[in-house]
């Protein structure tokens, strides 16, 4: 329990919120440094300097090891040479990040004739500038570390806890093994710290509104966001974690008691709408910007095609379905393959089981089925569900809403759908077929099949490889479905066929491949020279949108080296990225055990002072001092605010996770570890507030005719002036030690990081700490 001085107000309630510097919500922080602040402060350019040094030392050291691809290098590296050979393709990221690579190729001359197929492929071998791709992460990694250095120096943080920060992020393995690869995570850890370092540096010119400086921080805190979300859909955190700062901060500004004076509505109005723009708007024109960048590059047909719709890929040069496209008539026998699995409509003479292993019976109808290989059996014939006259039969074109029948020509048989159970889901319908006698019978009906091409505008020809379509079962309303669970042996491990009820699912869709009816020499497989087509620019990007989601969201299959979130900050777990059995080295993705576990530690700490000072003001007992509470809870809370914005939403995915995932929260961990390891080791706040403020009465003295803007108001000092002539020593005793323990893991973890040297059984098994699945343990 503190006591209070006479005259020192009780404290005010505080919540996490902006970013503050040195004083509360009530006092002025603008960023008005003197000039003798400046000139005292030469101890964090030569620590700034310094641990620069260090950062490009570390990431950049032995970078040309290993010469071969290296674990997803196979992705982005492969994409680099796609953009280089404006070949399109596609990918569940957002494009910046690979365009700096592609960028990086084109600076050194790299034509993109590797495709990086296998990880370890040589870069030697195949003359590439693999170390040229390399550099870019690797100085977006040196520059990361001075960039947090930067966030605690201009949040006012002493320099022990700038370097402890600093230092966490400097020293961690993970950070230096991921930014020494081509992959994209050195661009997002890069561009998230920089949006945390210029909102810092606009909040603190909050009470110089509309000025030069202050719009120029606001739109590059804003610029600093479209590059994280422009790299990855997880940058959406930080925008989380600025906005939630900016939001408060509004709020603030909204409240007529301000000490400062009550804003009117119209001022609040030019608040809120510059950061509207400055922080939505302009990151949003940038995000679109680099997918027309990408579009506008990426011209050419290549493996991305198949993602895309047929009216999107019109839009590619020598694409291949365009130039394949033929129009279906009527009795043409088609050969008909579903978009995701690629698996051919197939059937044979064998029968359904009377029963299921569940128990449940079938129709014993004829098996439909998914075969991935051509064969007769996939043969189909295209029946007009009312016949033409005997005199005009042929060319008539099959159209889309046309209702048709699918004649299985080696059985003789007509495709039909009913309301019995499909072998695997009960909720789905069985797909046979039956003899024409019942088809043109009793169940004519049930063989009724609606031809729905996708964005069709009327009745579109139905065309080969070019129309997308749904056979929708006409009397039910399902549609013909397929997926990647092999049926038993009774069906020789073919795919299921089944009637979906969710009509509007993606995975309904299907193409035409072939159409072997038609003789080579006809004049209908004659290839006419056709127009590139021309698709609105927003049209191309919704529509490219809903793939990434989608196949993001199907990422869910399972990975020998996927984590739980659960496991991050404890760092249970890495990642194999590489191994050469000769030499025995390995690179395993890892983090600084110690460093991780100290962070951790302190976010746990964080969290229980949070709450022992919450329960202490219920109890009336003041437990801290107004400044020190406002900059505990809005400073190092803002951190933490970061941390858990970039780390609980992972939580409530279903998709494949990695280590790499937590590198943003962890270096929110790292700022919270440096501000909370001053806040353990600060000197007594009531002593400090004197001080500065006797500083402060002095340099207004000595300034003369200092302006003041009334009563309450105090300018930012820096952190040297603020804990002048007090005692330092237990904090740089704890940075020490801190920073000792971190080095020293880092330095044994060392040859995993960087994949040298090769390390002998016993050397490996000392460094599986928590059974760490190592290679070359035995």
């Amino acid at each position: 329990m503190s006591t209070r001085p006479k005259g020192v107000q009780a404290p005010k309630k505080s919540g996490l919120a902006s970013p503050k510097s040195d004083f509360s919500k009530d006092q002025v922080d603008g960023l008005q440094p003197q000039k003798s602040g400046a000139a005292a402060e030469w101890d964090y350019i030569i620590a700034l300097f310094i641990i620069t040094a260090i950062a490009f030392v570390t990431r950049f050291w032995g970078i040309s090891h290993p010469n071969e691809v290296v674990f997803d290098e196979v992705h982005f590296g492969k994409f680099a040479s796609y953009y280089l050979q404006r070949t399109y393709f596609f990918d569940v990221h957002p494009p910046f990040g690979k365009l700096l690579f592609a960028l990086m190729g084109w600076f050194v001359g790299y034509d993109g004739h590797f495709h990086f197929d296998n990880i370890g492929d040589s870069y030697i071998a195949n003359n590439v500038p693999y170390v040229a791709f390399r550099a870019m992460p690797a100085l977006l990694g040196a520059l990361t570390v001075p960039t947090v250095f930067l966030i605690m120096w201009e949040s006012g943080y002493t320099l022990p806890a700038a370097i402890v920060a600093s230092g966490l992020v400097l020293f961690d393995n993970a950070h230096i093994g991921q930014t020494r690869l081509i992959l994209l995570d050195a661009t997002l850890v890069f561009a998230m710290s920089v949006s945390v370092l210029c909102y810092v540096r606009f909040y603190k010119l909050r009470h110089e509104p509309f000025g030069r400086k202050w719009w120029k921080w606001l739109l590059l805190t804003g610029v600093a966001l479209s590059c994280v979300i422009s790299t990855k859909y997880v940058g959406v955190f930080t925008f989380f974690t600025i906005g939630s700062a900016v939001a408060l901060d509004l709020w603030g500004l909204l409240d007529i008691n301000r000490k400062e004076g009550a804003l009117s509505l119209p001022e609040f109005g030019k608040h809120f709408a510059a950061r509207v723009f400055g922080l939505i708007m302009v990151p949003f024109f940038f995000y679109l910007f680099w997918f027309q960048v990408h579009f506008a590059i990426l011209y050419r047909s290549g493996p991305g095609d198949d993602f895309m719709s047929p009216e999107f890929q019109e839009t590619l040069s020598d694409n291949i379905m365009t130039a394949n496209s033929v129009g279906i008539d009527y009795y043409d026998s088609i050969t008909m393959r579903h978009k995701e699995t690629k698996t051919y409509l197939h059937s044979h003479p064998d029968k359904y089981p009377l029963r299921y292993e569940d128990g449940r019976v079938s129709s014993q109808g004829q098996q439909v089925t998914g075969y991935p290989f051509n064969d007769t059996n996939n043969h189909w014939q295209v029946i007009p569900a009312e016949p033409f006259p005997d005199d005009d039969l042929l060319g008539h074109h099959v159209k889309s809403g046309d209702l048709i029948k699918l004649r299985h020509l080696v059985t003789d048989s007509y495709l039909l759908s009913h309301d019995v159970a499909s072998p695997y889901y009960p909720t789905n319908q069985e797909f046979t077929t039956v003899a024409l006698e019942e088809a043109n019978g009793k169940r004519f009906n049930d063989t009724l099949f609606e031809l729905r091409i996708e964005g069709a505008k009327g009745k579109s020809d139905f065309k080969s490889m070019s129309s997308h379509f749904k056979l929708i079962h006409f009397p039910t309303k399902v549609a013909m479905w397929t997926h990647t669970k092999p049926l038993p042996d009774w069906a020789y491990k073919q795919a299921e066929i089944n009637g979906n009820k969710n009509v509007q699912q993606s995975s309904n869709i299907w193409y035409v491949d072939d159409i072997p009816s038609i003789p080579a020499d006809s004049d209908r497989l004659k290839k006419e020279q056709r127009k590139i087509k021309q698709v609105p620019f927003l049209k191309k990007y919704f529509e490219l949108q809903r793939a990434i989601f989608f196949h993001n969201n199907a990422l869910t299959s399972s990975h020998p080296y996927a984590s739980q979130p659960i496991q991050w900050p404890f760092l249970l777990r890495g990642v194999s990225f590489w191994t050469q059995n000769d030499t025995r080295q390995q690179i395993y993705f890892l983090g600084n055990p110690i460093g991780w576990w100290i962070a951790s530690s302190l976010l746990a700490v964080f969290a229980g002072i949070v709450g022992a000072d919450q329960l202490s003001q219920r109890r009336g007992v003041d437990s801290l001092d107004e400044r020190t509470r406002s900059r505990f809870y809005n400073s190092t809370g803002f951190f933490f605010l970061a941390w858990a914005a970039h780390y609980l939403p992972f939580y409530l995915m279903g998709r494949q996770l990695f280590l790499h995932h937590y590198l943003p929260a962890h270096l929110a961990s790292a700022l919270v570890t440096g501000a909370l390891l001053e806040f353990v080791f600060n000197l007594d706040p009531v002593a400090l507030e004197q001080n500065v403020d006797s500083k402060m009465s002095a340099s207004s003295s000595n300034k003369g005719g200092m302006k003041s803007t009334g009563p309450g108001t105090k300018r930012v000092v820096p952190a040297k002036d603020r804990i002048s002539g007090n005692s330092m020593l237990a904090l740089w005793g704890a940075a020490g030690v801190v920073m000792t323990l971190v080095v020293g893991g880092w330095w044994f973890f060392l040859p995993l990081t960087y994949g040298k040297p090769g390390l002998s059984v016993e050397e490996v098994v000392r460094r599986k700490w928590l059974g760490y699945d190592l290679h070359f343990a035995k």
